[in-house]
């Protein structure tokens, strides 16, 4: 049993935030019905870096989020269309939303409407900056999110910042923290709740470290690059054929580092005797290490430091870490066979989780565009009569 089996979603949300909130959700077994706009569903269905794919509706960007899931089309703005959503409502048990704020009450199934429809309906919305406050109007997107909550401006170094993270960031932890905040009232008794998810507050959320060195000890975030700013010798060093990442940062880590490179004097050196005084002489320490870790492979170095007790690993690119036995060998990616509208197998990824050593899946690939019209409005009690009408005039 799936922990949120027998729990049914309306995922009415677009792109990646929404959509990555409720693929979660759908991992972890609950019933997710994508209701996409008629005609053109999911923004997400034209992006990606497949043109071929998203000429089909089926992007890249829209296969990642959605595997799991059942395609519903409606069209809110016509009257039957409405009527067949709220319907559809009193069979949910979540709501999730990331249109901005006011969209759906001028829809007419905003949080009110659809409370009264279902009382312990509990209801998602999830926006760039929360539904109230003085930027609630504005417009957001992940690059957006990143550039005002600081990630942008800790990102890179003093000749590249501020600098994008180099994938959403802001829009996959806004969906992340949705995920939780939705399990989370699932528990609550009486069940029902409105949720209002900010991206901007949930980005600032995982920026505790960076925040608190300001809100606490006045020190304003800065832009390190690959150093870790909190020890030395921690962060990215030179080796021969690539980088690697080192993180020395306990006093016996430093001894055990600078004994297997060969390098042990350098501990009596009063410039590198205590972690502040690493830190202040960061830059000629790693130097000192360099001049050694470059005479052999990153990869050797990873396997004998980790062997000693250093924490170290080899800098991955996306593909290399996709096929080391660490990933491919734990069932984090799955596969799907012949997928319609693709006309190909694809692997998508899971959730990063293990419930009692299995990974939750899903059973099914990413739907086609209304995929599931015909048994959605067949459990609504609909005959195939109504469904042609409705799909002749726009409705669904």
């Amino acid at each position: 049993m799936k922990p949120l089996a027998n729990i049914r979603v309306l995922d009415l949300t677009n792109v990646l935030a929404g959509p990555f909130c409720c693929h979660q959700l759908a991992h972890l077994g609950a019933e997710v019905i994508k209701v996409e706009a008629a005609g053109r569903g999911d923004l997400a269905r034209q992006l990606g870096a497949d043109p071929d794919l998203n000429a089909k509706g089926m992007g890249v960007s829209f296969l990642a989020q959605n595997a799991g899931k059942k395609s519903f089309t409606v069209n809110l703005k016509h009257p039957e269309g409405k009527a067949l959503f709220l319907r559809l409502v009193e069979s949910a048990d979540i709501v999730v939303e990331n249109f901005r704020p006011g969209v759906m009450e001028r829809l007419g199934v905003g949080y009110d409407t659809l409370k009264a429809v279902n009382p312990t309906l509990i209801y998602c919305a999830i926006s760039g900056f929360g539904q109230d406050g003085p930027w609630v109007d504005r417009p957001a997107y992940d690059q957006i999110i990143q550039g005002a909550s600081g990630v942008m401006s800790i990102t890179g170094d003093t000749d590249s910042a501020p600098l994008r993270v180099g994938y959403p960031v802001a829009d996959t932890v806004g969906g992340i923290t949705a995920a939780f905040a939705i399990t989370s009232a699932l528990n609550s008794s009486p069940r029902g709740a409105f949720i209002d998810v900010s991206m901007l507050e949930s980005v600032l959320a995982t920026m505790g470290w960076a925040v608190s060195n300001y809100l606490i000890a006045g020190v304003e975030p800065t832009a390190n690059g690959n150093e870790n700013m909190t020890s030395a010798p921690s962060g990215t060093f030179n080796a021969m054929g690539g980088p690697i990442n080192i993180a020395a940062n306990k006093d016996e880590q430093w001894v055990l580092l600078t004994n297997h490179l060969g390098l042990a004097s350098l501990q009596d050196r009063p410039e590198y005797a205590t972690r502040e005084d690493r830190k202040r002489n960061r830059l000629a320490l790693r130097a000192e290490l360099e001049a050694v870790l470059k005479t052999r492979p990153a990869q050797d170095w990873a396997q004998e430091l980790n062997t000693v007790g250093v924490p170290c690993g080899v800098v991955l690119s996306v593909p290399e870490v996709l096929q080391t036995p660490q990933v491919a060998d734990r069932g984090f990616l799955h596969a799907f066979k012949n997928v319609p509208g693709v006309g190909r197998d694809i692997q998508v990824v899971t959730t990063g989780i293990k419930i009692d050593g299995i990974t939750p899946t899903v059973k099914t690939p990413p739907p086609l565009l209304g995929q599931h019209n015909a048994a959605i409005c067949a459990e609504l009690g609909l005959s195939q009569a109504e469904l042609d009408r409705l799909t002749k005039d726009g409705a669904i």
